[in-house]
C-alpha cells in the first residue's frame, strides 16, 4: 500500500476517534486540506504517524482544545477582499436599512478582523445602533482573540489600504486606540458583537438573521458537508435575507441553486429563495 493511501486511512481513523470521543465531526472536511493539517499536527506532537496520536486523543481530554485550534487554522485580515466590502456597502447595507432591526451572523469568524470591518461599515452607513452581530467559530482560542479586539500595529497600514478600497469614509485609526505594538478596536464596536462557540457541522440554527457571512470556510468541506451547511444558512435567514461567501467558493457544485439566487457573482453574495423543491 502506498503512503498516500495509508495516510488517508490513518487520518480517517483519527477523525472517527475524535467524533466518537468528543462529538466533533471533521470527517467531511476536504481530504487534501485535512492531510496537510494532520501532518503538521503530527510533527508538532513529536509523533511519527497520525495513528500514534489516537491514544492521546482518546485519553487526554486536555489535548482537545489544542487539537481544535490546530485543525481550524484562522486566516483573515481587516477588509479582506475590499471589493467585497465595497459591494456590501453599496448593495447589501441599503437593503438591511429597510429592516427595523438587523441581525447579522458571521459563521467562522476566526480572530475577528472581518467582523470588526463589517461593524465599521455599519457605523459609517448609520446602521450599527440597530444591529446585533453574532460571531461564531469552532476555535475557542481564535474566539478569545476576536473578543479582545487587539491586533498588531504592523498590520495597520495594510488594513488602512483595504479600508479605503472598501469605500472607507474616514481613517481606520479613528476607530481604534493604539500603542507602540498593538491597536484595539473601540469598545462601541465590541459591545455590538456577541462571540460564541458554534460548530457548523453538528450544531443547529444559531438565530434568525438578515445577513450571514461565511467566507472561505466551505472550501474546507466536501460536497456533503457544504450542502448541509448551506441548508442550515437557508433555515437561519429571514425572508429577504442574504448570504456572503468567499470569492474562491461556489455553491453550484452542491446543487443549492434552489436555496439561493445570485445578487452579485463577483462578491459571492446571494439572496435566500423563498420556495424550494426537492
Amino acid at each position: 500500500m502506498d503512503k498516500a493511501k495509508l495516510d488517508d486511512i490513518e487520518t480517517g481513523l483519527f477523525l472517527e476517534a475524535l467524533y466518537q470521543r468528543y462529538g466533533y465531526d471533521f470527517r467531511h472536511y476536504a481530504q487534501a486540506s485535512l492531510n496537510r493539517r494532520m501532518h503538521g499536527i503530527t510533527a508538532a506532537a513529536g509523533c511519527r504517524s497520525v495513528s500514534e496520536l489516537i491514544p492521546r486523543l482518546l485519553h487526554d481530554e486536555s489535548y482537545l482544545n489544542e487539537l481544535l485550534s490546530q485543525l481550524s487554522v484562522p486566516v483573515t485580515e481587516m477588509f479582506r477582499d475590499p471589493e467585497v466590502f465595497l459591494t456590501l456597502r453599496q448593495k447589501v447595507l441599503p437593503v438591511l436599512a429597510t429592516f427595523p432591526r438587523v441581525n447579522i451572523w458571521q459563521a467562522g469568524c476566526a480572530t475577528g478582523e472581518e467582523i470588526y470591518s463589517l461593524a465599521i461599515l455599519l457605523e459609517e452607513e448609520g446602521l450599527l445602533n440597530r444591529t446585533q452581530i453574532y460571531a461564531t467559530d469552532i476555535n475557542d482560542t481564535a474566539l478569545q482573540i476576536a473578543e479582545d479586539g487587539i491586533f498588531s500595529t504592523r498590520l495597520l497600514d495594510e488594513y488602512q489600504r483595504n479600508y479605503l478600497a472598501a469605500g472607507g469614509k474616514s481613517n481606520l485609526a479613528d476607530y481604534c486606540t493604539d500603542s507602540k505594538d498593538f491597536f484595539r478596536v473601540h469598545e462601541r464596536f465590541r459591545r455590538k458583537i456577541v462571540f460564541a462557540h458554534h460548530n457548523l457541522v453538528s450544531d443547529g440554527v444559531f438565530c434568525e438573521v438578515q445577513l450571514i457571512l461565511c467566507r472561505n470556510v466551505l472550501i474546507y468541506f466536501d460536497n456533503i458537508l457544504q450542502k448541509h451547511v448551506l441548508e442550515l444558512f437557508h433555515e437561519s435567514l429571514s425572508r429577504g435575507g442574504m448570504l456572503c461567501l468567499g470569492t474562491r467558493e461556489s455553491i453550484r457544485t452542491v446543487a443549492s441553486e434552489r436555496l439561493f439566487t445570485v445578487l452579485d457573482r463577483e462578491a459571492m453574495i446571494f439572496h435566500k429563495t423563498e420556495q424550494t423543491s426537492q
